[in-house]
């Protein structure tokens, strides 16, 4: 059997256990997973990171930036855009077909013993994460960055204990798991927060600071808060994403580019910046002449510029402009569209809708209609996609029933956006009219498929010592 169907076979086998939606928290199968892998979890110093929103950016550039330094990395985030396999990643690249098969049947047996120890088997989630652990711990490498699957305190990634753990900004989502208040999801994903570990806290809701940080002074962390100890001194729109300052824990970078749109990737910049020096303390170590000292400036530069996130503000096709952002909560789809605020000056934007009908769709949409000037609502590939209708009475309670449309596929939804657009290049030329796809992952993921080059799937990222270009603010080329 070739590796391409034996590959597709696993990941049937991974996807037919308990979804990744269908969440059961507690933490007694993965300790019994690891105990009987040889606790791969601790083969290596692990930077732990949750939040509701700007995980897996923030580790993209936790990854980078620790690469940067010469450093070995692996790196478990979720969800996928296209391929299961982006889940796993060394160096910056997902692993192989071959490796997540030899690593699936390495660790699947262990797997059943704990499924027929428990009421309920371990589910998709758990087994990758399990996964990743042998990976990882087989490698081996230097560090790992996992990202947090659901809240914190009970996830099955936090049978790890991180050196650092950083917490992204907290808002509602996944209430019914964690909790309808902030302060109770705080209190949830505070739980990633180990003793003697380095906080590294992202801005948040008051009520969510205040939860955190008791936390984190009942069980001896450090606590690195941005805004106060680290944060953003300066920004400005650049070409292709935006000139940024950075005061560190350790340092100030300046000239620091980032492809990357918006200002809530300027803070997630900040908080894996404050994470890898965070880091660095901790493995110099008490006796290094290098405890204290700023990273090296270029090096963080080079790293920041080569970042990527794909799915998130992520520009597929010009003429019109079509982008993709995986924003699926208010909170996420306020940040999208400040950033295409900033970014862009469109004539006329149309936008293409699928979410999750246990998602808030009003709240989404109701932080889309200042934005758009027209919406086309659909479904994505997800069995949990609100129908179109659903979210045609929604849409057209916020936007009018003039500036919604309904189409039941994704495609025929791109089409008729891009046909809308088009009307604004054809009267006002050039880079007047857009498409913005958005409102779950599973939809950026879809829209990648159907638009981007080699089926969408996402490419290993560029090596360290890659050259990087010289980054032009848009006022040196205007």
């Amino acid at each position: 059997m070739d590796i391409d169907t034996r590959m597709r076979e696993v990941e049937r086998d991974i996807i037919s256990r308990r979804p990744e939606h269908s969440v059961d928290l507690a933490l007694d199968r993965m300790a019994e997973l690891v105990g009987l892998l040889g606790e791969p979890q601790r083969a290596c110093p692990v930077i732990h990171i949750t939040g509701t929103n700007g995980k897996t950016s923030t580790a993209r550039m936790t990854d980078a930036l620790l690469r940067s330094r010469g450093l070995r990395t692996g790196r478990f985030t979720s969800p996928h855009l296209v391929s299961i396999r982006e889940r796993i990643v060394i160096d910056g690249a997902p692993i192989s077909a071959a490796q997540f098969v030899a690593t699936y049947e390495e660790v699947i047996p262990y797997v059943q013993l704990v499924d027929e120890r428990h009421p309920v088997a371990m589910s998709f989630f758990e087994v990758l994460t399990g996964m990743a652990f042998a990976v990882f711990a087989d490698t081996p490498v230097d560090v790992a960055i996992l990202e947090v699957g659901v809240g914190g305190r009970l996830d099955c990634t936090n049978v790890a204990d991180g050196v650092v753990a950083v917490i992204t900004p907290i808002s509602l989502d996944h209430t019914r798991l964690l909790g309808d208040t902030v302060e109770e999801i705080a209190a949830e994903k505070a739980g990633i927060i180990k003793p003697g570990a380095v906080a590294v806290l992202a801005q948040q809701p008051v009520e969510a600071a205040e939860v955190l940080l008791r936390y984190a002074v009942e069980v001896g962390a450090t606590v690195a808060r941005e805004g106060v100890e680290f944060g953003v001194l300066s920004r400005e729109p650049a070409v292709g994403g935006q000139q940024l300052s950075l005061r560190g824990l350790r340092g100030s970078y300046e000239e620091v580019y980032l492809p990357l749109f918006g200002e809530h990737q300027a803070s997630n910049a900040a908080c894996a910046l404050a994470a890898v020096e965070a880091f660095a303390g901790v493995a110099a170590g008490a006796a290094s002449d290098d405890e204290g000292a700023a990273l090296d400036p270029d090096l963080v530069r080079e790293a920041f510029t080569k970042v990527s996130s794909p799915g998130r503000m992520e520009i597929l096709r010009r003429s019109p402009t079509i982008i993709i952002d995986a924003a699926h909560n208010p909170a996420g789809m306020a940040a999208t569209v400040a950033a295409v605020g900033e970014s862009f000056s469109f004539a006329r934007l149309a936008g293409v809708f699928a979410a999750s009908g246990d998602k808030d769709v009003s709240g989404m949409l109701a932080e889309l209609e200042p934005l758009l000037d027209d919406i086309v609502v659909t479904r994505n590939s997800s069995e949990r996609s609100m129908e179109p209708d659903e979210t045609a009475e929604l849409a057209e309670e916020i936007f009018g029933e003039d500036r919604v449309q309904i189409a039941a596929q994704l495609d025929d939804a791109i089409e008729a956006a891009v046909t809308l657009a088009d009307e604004a290049v054809e009267e006002n030329g050039p880079g007047s009219g857009g498409v913005l796809i958005t409102g779950s992952v599973i939809t950026a993921g879809d829209a990648r498929r159907l638009l981007a080059p080699d089926g969408g799937e996402v490419q290993a990222e560029p090596p360290a010592s890659q050259p990087s270009r010289h980054p032009y603010t848009a006022a040196e080329l205007s």
